[in-house]
């Protein structure tokens, strides 16, 4: 079984609804905390409220009493007081893996958690975890230094493992490369790249927290971690690749196909 503590997204294509979403392609029983409600379609974050700290430790709590967990992934923790939250939840649980997926940014450039939030994921949250899997911009923020080319990108999750601890794996969508993209995983004092071919599509909407969540569900079926990153990452091609595409007012909307092997959402 897998936990996600994340935020919601109305239109299911990231937040905990992708999550579970991904933990039940893989064949893993998913269950959640919401951290965040979230007003959101691919492009636009129209608004968000955080949960009370008190109602997510709440949550957690009675989770964790009544399923067996084997992995947990965070997201969207909307607040400071969440992140620390996610972090006491974490070392009462040391033995359940954790990936941290440090949301500050969405897709449409909201920003989603504070400073403060940032320095909490920082100092207590991000040293709890087993891997945290930032993109670019959360990269910079993370190391508060740029991150302008491939060079760059293959050295950013040594140092922010010399800074935090814990294995990174940084992706490389944001980073210009021809045809190829690029992550890179710091992982047993060597750096790991996985790659694959760029997909030309404008909206990556859910690719983040999909990423992880298919992370944490290998997890939780007992793979490596280097095996569980390099499944999650083909898994998300498959979903890339056979993803839903639609016009709304001339505009082109798209959005992840969670299970690319499995359902047919084309029939009624």
């Amino acid at each position: 079984m897998a936990l996600t503590i994340a935020g919601s997204d109305s239109s299911s294509g990231a937040g905990l609804q992708a999550d579970l979403k991904t933990f039940a392609a893989h064949g893993v029983y998913g269950v959640n905390a919401l951290a965040a409600t979230v007003a959101e379609v691919p492009g636009e974050v129209a608004r968000f409220e955080t949960t009370a700290p008190t109602l997510l430790s709440l949550q957690l709590d009675r989770v964790a009493s009544s399923f067996p967990l084997s992995a947990a992934k965070t997201g969207m923790l909307g607040s400071a007081e969440n992140v620390e939250v996610a972090s006491r939840f974490a070392g009462q649980h040391p033995n359940v893996p954790l990936v941290v997926d440090p949301v500050v940014f969405a897709t449409a450039d909201a920003r989603l958690l504070s400073e403060d939030g940032l320095a909490a994921m920082k100092s207590s949250l991000i040293p709890r975890a087993l891997l945290v899997t930032p993109n670019r911009m959360e990269a910079e923020a993370l190391l508060g230094k740029s991150i302008q080319t491939a060079g760059d990108l293959a050295a950013a999750p040594h140092r922010l493992y010399d800074r935090y601890g814990t294995n990174f794996l940084v992706k490389g969508g944001h980073i210009a490369d021809g045809d190829t993209v690029t992550d890179y995983l710091w992982l047993d004092r060597e750096t790991i790249g996985y790659s694959h071919p760029r997909l030309e599509i404008s909206d990556t909407h859910g690719t983040g927290c999909t990423l992880s969540a298919a992370i944490a569900a290998c997890l939780a079926k007992g793979q490596p971690l280097a095996e569980a990153v390099g499944h999650a990452i083909d898994y998300l091609a498959k979903c890339l690749e056979s993803r839903f595409e639609w016009s709304v007012d001339g505009a082109g909307i798209a959005a992840l196909n969670h299970f690319p092997d499995g359902v047919d959402f084309t029939r009624p």
